[in-house]
């Protein structure tokens, strides 16, 4: 599921790359087959499915034997998320890999987190195989601040000098796909990260090194955060809360990486200065 989106996108293509067939559940299969290169569409056959629609899931996940959960976050997510773990219960679907987040307690300070939680408990309770994929900050999610940077040279955040575990998603699509593969992976937690953690400073003096010209951090109040983000990138409210609760997650709890992609893969994670160099022209 969300085949479309950043995470299953990338799962998707990681999947494809090994040969793997893969059914890609999607609103809008015709757009996604688009999508989809010369390579690639052979293997997976876009279908849709809606999590709001129990028909539509049914329907998709007849025959399947595993499946890769995640959901854009949002309001009624853990309701979705719910609704399909049931769901692929009872269509016989024997092993379950969810995309979950940093500190998924039942008294996390992030509110997203605290429904990933709700919905992991859900699905080690179901009788399913379930792993469960926790990553940190996407790499891709910096991309947000590129308009600011390539305008004005600023970078907003509130984060102080905490430094923040930032991970590719290209990095999560490929253990995602390791582990509905690789069968001797099912059933564990795994947190991802990249190799390093960066503080929005020392990101900011990056991107500054890379452009050849400074790049200054504001560090915000976090209602100040919440209401740029509102005003100035026309975030909802809910997401708003959402972005200023990660990045305070990171002053609240010193982040260190971890070694997971490196023990599963036998490589390294994707730098964050590779994955810069590789989008500057969006900062410039």
């Amino acid at each position: 599921m969300g085949a479309a989106g950043a995470t299953g996108g990338a799962t998707l293509r990681s999947l494809a790359a090994m040969g793997a067939p893969t059914r890609a559940l999607t609103r809008d299969p015709d757009r996604l087959a688009a999508t989809l290169d010369s390579g690639t569409r052979p293997l997976v056959d876009p279908t849709y499915a809606d999590a709001a629609d129990p028909r539509s899931l049914r329907e998709a996940l007849r025959e399947a034997r595993q499946l890769f959960l995640t959901m854009a976050n949002g309001p009624h997510q853990v309701e979705h998320e719910l609704r399909t773990i049931d769901i692929a219960g009872e269509c016989g679907v024997e092993h379950v890999v969810k995309i979950s987040a940093p500190a998924a307690e039942p008294r996390s300070p992030v509110a997203v987190s605290r429904g990933h939680h709700r919905t992991e408990e859900h699905l080690l309770a179901s009788g399913m195989a379930a792993t469960v994929l926790r990553p940190y900050a996407f790499m891709q999610k910096l991309l947000l601040q590129a308009p600011g940077i390539a305008a004005a040279g600023v970078m907003h955040g509130a984060m102080e000098r905490a430094r923040c575990n930032y991970v590719d998603v290209r990095d999560i699509g490929d253990i995602a796909a390791d582990v509905l593969t690789r069968p001797e992976l099912a059933g564990g937690t795994y947190e991802l990260t990249g190799g390093r953690a960066y503080s929005h400073p020392e990101v900011a003096e990056l991107i500054g090194e890379l452009l050849g010209r400074p790049v200054r951090y504001v560090d915000l109040a976090p209602d100040e955060l919440r209401a740029h983000l509102m005003t100035r990138a026309g975030m909802p409210e809910w997401l708003a809360t959402h972005v200023v609760e990660i990045q305070r997650l990171a002053v609240l709890r010193k982040e260190e990486p971890d070694p997971t992609i490196t023990r599963l893969t036998g490589r390294v994670p994707r730098t964050l200065p590779a994955f810069l160099e590789e989008h500057l022209p969006l900062f410039r």
